[in-house]
């Protein structure tokens, strides 16, 4: 099939591309054929994101968003900020931490906003495929063409099933990859032309999402509460979100940066901890977990960020890394790559180009966020938790994000991890079923589901190193890290077995990232499979 223009991924900044593409084809009757490739069963259907939105992108692309019915309905009442001790939450003043300041802002559903932006895309001429993984790049001399489509009927041996269908090729003279955080194309492309070549390596977290329904009398529709500190030990900068969004639903959650160094540390079991703080489960007594979802999120910020434009296309969003880490939010700053994507596309379509992308980028108010952003992370590597905070504080709030410095973090995240037997255990309680829960339990809320009989998504480059390295040296950390359940190290006839129960698997991308053998690649699974966020 070919077509002028191809989106991976169904996301802010594809799809901000997309209805761009689609406003300057019709201002311009220029009659270009443009595709959207979504992974996800539906637009939203793996999109998870905690998320207070920033509407300046919106507001650029389609200013009328009001009265035409986005799902921005819940705005930002009252901020609060507290640091986690054991038992007690010690309040922060909002205004030490600027970026922390969501007057104007909105609680929403992300996926939600995701499945209107998908309406108004199709209403622009674009055609949408749900259901259809991008599983591969197409080269021709050295440039991208477009990419392929994942085969379907493949059994888990490789043979070729009833009903098998070969992949279908996506030509197309330009291709934007917006696949999220840890995008596999956007992973091989940032290597193969060398786009990160003297920037630091990209740094990640994971993130964790719930969504609650709350008990009449605690709902406060537009309250925003951010936390750092417990559970987690001081030496990791984790932090957590609270927001009650609307019809009496909180959206929770919590962020491991994945520069941990204790194998023993669980991300899950922290976030399950965090919920049982005074501080947080007071909140939560009497309401009911509907929903549950994992998803790394993109973190490097300025000093990791690629160059963003390749032959035949373009990296957008968190496939690059333009999340602002200092107000933990992307959407928007992927929302206005995707919309400067689709311009630039445009224009080097009817050839009227004078700028590269990057430079358009550079030039653009994301720089500008990601450069006062620059340090935030790197002050929590170096400083840890609390000392990292007070620093941010001084950083954000007495300079404004332009101190006289930029710090690095020079160190990949599998690389931080320490040995199993340098570290403390971890002796995490077992859930109550109330406010913290197993993670098999939260897999079924999430509406997981792969077809079994499939060659397995979750690729070991050695499938002897979960057992002859990872676990003598780091007591196989996947285990743990992991937020759906996936691996497994089981032992039969004093013999270790690592088990891999790729149908749990929440695309979360976690194992890609943070495996200390860089060992396990996460590529597309056949068609739709993964989470089904109804609400996230």
């Amino acid at each position: 099939m070919e077509y002028d223009v191809v989106i991976v991924g169904g996301g802010p900044s594809g799809l901000a591309a997309a209805i761009k593409l689609g406003q300057l084809n019709r201002e311009h009757n220029a009659n270009l054929e443009i595709c959207l490739l979504e992974k996800g069963s539906e637009i939203g259907a793996h999109i998870l994101s905690g998320n207070v939105f920033q509407p300046n992108a919106l507001d650029e692309l389609i200013p009328d968003w009001h009265t035409l019915g986005a799902p921005l309905n819940t705005p930002v009442k009252k901020d609060k900020l507290f640091f986690l001790l054991k038992n007690i939450g010690i309040p922060i003043p909002t205004f030490v931490m600027p970026p922390m300041n969501n007057h104007g802002n909105y609680v929403i559903s992300l996926g939600n906003l995701c499945r209107w932006l998908g309406q108004q895309a199709e209403n622009l001429g674009i055609e949408i495929f749900p259901g259809f993984p991008a599983s591969k790049l197409l080269f021709e001399n050295d440039k991208v063409v477009g990419v392929q489509t994942g085969d379907m009927g493949i059994s888990e041996s490789g043979e070729l099933k009833p009903g098998h269908e070969p992949g279908i090729e996506i030509r197309a003279k330009y291709t934007i990859l917006g696949e999220g955080c840890r995008g596999h194309l956007g992973k091989q492309i940032i290597n193969k032309y060398n786009l990160s070549e003297g920037k630091d390596p990209q740094h990640y977290g994971i993130g964790f999402k719930e969504v609650w329904k709350l008990d009449k009398n605690l709902y406060e529709p537009g309250l925003v509460i951010h936390t750092n500190g417990w559970p987690t030990s001081f030496d990791t900068a984790s932090g957590s979100y609270f927001y009650h969004g609307e019809n009496d639903e909180a959206y929770i959650g919590y962020v491991v940066p994945l520069d941990y160094k204790n194998p023993h540390l669980s991300p899950f079991d922290e976030f399950q901890m965090w919920k049982t703080h005074p501080s947080i489960k007071k909140y939560l007594k009497g309401g009911e977990r509907i929903s549950y979802g994992a998803r790394a999120l993109i973190k490097g910020g300025l000093q990791s960020l690629p160059k963003m434009e390749f032959p035949g296309g373009l990296l957008v969003g968190d496939n690059a890394g333009t999340l602002n880490f200092s107000k933990i939010k992307g959407s928007h700053t992927a929302m206005k790559s995707g919309i400067l994507a689709g311009e630039h596309i445009f224009n080097s379509l009817q050839n009227n180009v004078t700028k590269t992308f990057d430079v358009i980028i550079n030039n653009s108010w994301i720089y500008d966020e990601l450069y006062k952003s620059r340090n935030f992370g790197p002050i929590f590597h170096k400083f840890g938790a609390f000392l990292g905070a007070a620093l941010n504080a001084i950083d954000q709030f007495i300079f404004r994000g332009n101190l006289p410095l930029t710090l690095n973090h020079p160190t990949p995240d599998y690389a931080c991890m320490k040995e199993s037997n340098k570290m403390p255990k971890i002796d995490y309680p077992k859930p109550d079923g109330i406010y913290s829960f197993d993670k098999l339990s939260s897999v079924y809320l999430s509406n997981t589901n792969h077809e079994e009989d499939q060659p397995c998504h979750l690729q070991l480059n050695d499938s002897s190193i979960p057992i002859s390295i990872n676990l003598p040296m780091y007591d196989e950390p996947a285990q743990r890290y992991c937020p759906a359940g996936v691996y497994e190290v089981v032992e039969k006839d004093n013999e270790h077995k690592f088990v891999i129960n790729g149908q749990n698997c929440v695309h979360c991308k976690t194992c890609d990232i943070k495996d200390p053998s860089q060992n396990i690649n996460w590529v597309t699974p056949e068609g739709p499979g993964g989470p089904n966020y109804p609400n996230m």
